[in-house]
C-alpha cells in the first residue's frame, strides 16, 4: 500500500449528503477483484450519460477538477452497502483524502485500509474547505497526516483527529499484510519451534 504522509492538491466540491457506495462504484462494476480500472468508472451514473458521453456540468468532469485529489463531501460519505470496490474506485481516479463532516463506518475503515485518508471535521470548517475547494485549481488545499492538520488555500489551519493505529499504518503504507509481515521474524521463529516440538504435523 502507497504511504500517505503528506498530500497538496486539487480539491473537489461535492456538497452533498449521504453519497452512498452505489453511487461511488454501481454494482455492475464490481465483477473485477482486481484493484485498478475502477476510476473510469467512480461516480458513473453521476459523471456519465447512459450512452456515455460525460455530464459537463459534473465536477469531476469539469477541467479544474479533473486532477483532483481530495473530495470536500456532504455527511454520512460511504454510506450504503460494504463495497471495499468504493475506495479502489476513488484511489484509482486520483483521490488520496476525503473530508467530510462524518463517514459511514465500513467505508471509513475500508479507507485506511487502501490507502485513503478520511478526515472528520466540523460542519463549519467543511464549509469553509467546500467554498475554497469551489475557487478551481488554483485554490489547493494541503493535508499533513503527521501533523493532523488541514491547510486552506488562503492558509487557515484546521487540526483533525485520527486514530494512532491508523496514524501509523498509513504513513508507513502498511495494509493488514503489511501489519503481518512486521511480525515475520517472529512468524518465522514460531513455525520453526513448532516443527521442533511436533514433526509429525
Amino acid at each position: 500500500m502507497e504511504k500517505f504522509t503528506a498530500l497538496t492538491g486539487i480539491a473537489a466540491p461535492m456538497p452533498l449528503v449521504n453519497i452512498d457506495t452505489d453511487m461511488i462504484i454501481p454494482k455492475q462494476f464490481l465483477k473485477t477483484i482486481a484493484r485498478t480500472g475502477l476510476g473510469k468508472n467512480l461516480f458513473d451514473e453521476m459523471r456519465y450519460t447512459q450512452d456515455g458521453a460525460e455530464i459537463a456540468d459534473f465536477v469531476l468532469n469539469q477541467p479544474a477538477y479533473r486532477h483532483a485529489e481530495i473530495l470536500v463531501a456532504g455527511d454520512n460519505f460511504g454510506c450504503g452497502s460494504s463495497r471495499e470496490h468504493a475506495p479502489w474506485a476513488l484511489l484509482d481516479f486520483g483521490i488520496r483524502c476525503v473530508i467530510a463532516t462524518s463517514f459511514a463506518d465500513i467505508f471509513y475503515n475500508n479507507c485506511f485500509k487502501n490507502g485513503i485518508l478520511p478526515i472528520v471535521l466540523p460542519k463549519d470548517v467543511v464549509d469553509d474547505l467546500m467554498a475554497d475547494a469551489r475557487k478551481g485549481a488554483n485554490a489547493r488545499i494541503s493535508v499533513d497526516l503527521a501533523a493532523q492538520t488541514v491547510t486552506a488555500s488562503d492558509g487557515q489551519v484546521f487540526a483533525f483527529e485520527v486514530d494512532g493505529h491508523r496514524k501509523h499504518c498509513l504513513l508507513n503504507g502498511l495494509d493488514d499484510i503489511g501489519l503481518t509481515m512486521e511480525k515475520a521474524a517472529s512468524i518465522d521463529a514460531y513455525e520453526a519451534k513448532a516443527a521442533t516440538l511436533r514433526p509429525w504435523a
